[in-house]
């Protein structure tokens, strides 16, 4: 393998060239086997730019999101690295981050973390020193100036790319994008959003933060999923904050003979137009309930462009 500091960021690289990117997300498992978090990311190997791993989703505990990053650089898969700020002060994400640089990890995605009381032990302290805001503040100056917060200097090179989470909304008269604009001035360069299927949405969203001047300077990735039933269509509109799906996809899931076969057809319909939005850069797939379906659909994209 490379040296790290020789190793760079494809999915910046492709997003700074102006290519349409795609991302996907992986859940590593409650698990200490490298082969079942690789049983997950294999079929989208060579399919996604860079993949997610995810740092105890749904404040449910599960093998280390560093840990498996790292295995995903192993594998010859680039990962963008979930950090959240439930966990861990600032000293432990400070550690974290050199970790990674050290392991030739360099897309993070910096998170504030689901509330432990919504997992599986909410008798759980949140920790919280900083949010998510900070978490990027930190990673800039570790990067930009080789430095810890305190001033230390760092050997070796911290080459981060940094990313933020967003969710789109259909903005109105007056509305501005106050959150993600500070995001993006403490060192965001790249966003993925919560799952947004409406392109009507998109499209205005995505006017406005031009408008703003955050883009096309942030890359913007928008979440999109191929959905495996129309009742869990339901349930992510309806429990999962921030997500936008259209009536008209629901009634599709609904009336189809072939659920499944419905939920991809949408999804690729949705990313060819999602392609087409000014200053979209790219997609980010989730389907936690439906992961063998992402090859098909990045595939199908790819063929329809």
């Amino acid at each position: 393998m490379n040296k790290p500091a020789e190793i760079k960021s494809g999915l910046r690289e492709k997003l700074a060239a102006g290519r349409f990117a795609i991302t996907a997300e992986v859940a590593p498992p409650a698990s200490t086997d490298p082969e079942m978090l690789l049983s997950r990311v294999r079929p989208l190997k060579g399919l996604v730019d860079a993949v997610n791993v995810t740092d105890a989703a749904s404040a449910r505990a599960a093998m280390g999101a560093l840990a498996g990053a790292a295995i995903l650089v192993r594998e010859g898969v680039e990962p963008i690295l979930q950090i959240t700020c439930r966990d861990r002060n600032r000293i432990a994400i400070q550690g974290d981050l050199l970790g990674a640089a050290a392991l030739g990890i360099r897309n993070i995605l910096a998170l504030a973390g689901d509330d432990p009381k919504a997992g599986d032990q909410p008798d759980a302290k949140p920790v919280f020193d900083l949010n998510s805001t900070g978490l990027l503040t930190t990673a800039a100056v570790m990067r930009d100036k080789g430095e810890l917060p305190s001033g230390r200097a760092i050997e070796g090179k911290a080459d981060f790319y940094l990313g933020a989470a967003d969710a789109p909304i259909d903005p109105q008269p007056g509305w501005e994008p106050k959150g993600l604009k500070a995001k993006m001035d403490a060192g965001a360069e790249f966003a993925q959003t919560q799952f947004c299927m409406d392109i009507g949405v998109v499209r205005r969203y995505a006017a406005r933060l031009t408008e703003a001047g955050i883009l096309p300077k942030l890359k913007m990735l928008i979440g999109v999923t191929p959905f495996a039933s129309a009742k869990s269509a339901i349930w992510m509109r309806e429990k999962l904050f921030g997500t936008i799906i259209p009536e008209s996809m629901v009634k599709r899931m609904e009336q189809a003979a072939d659920p499944k076969a419905e939920g991809k057809a949408i999804c690729t319909e949705f990313l060819l137009e999602l392609a087409e939005v000014p200053n979209i850069a790219g997609a980010h797939i989730m389907a936690p309930l439906n992961v063998s379906a992402i090859p098909d659909v990045i595939a199908a994209f790819r063929t329809g462009r």
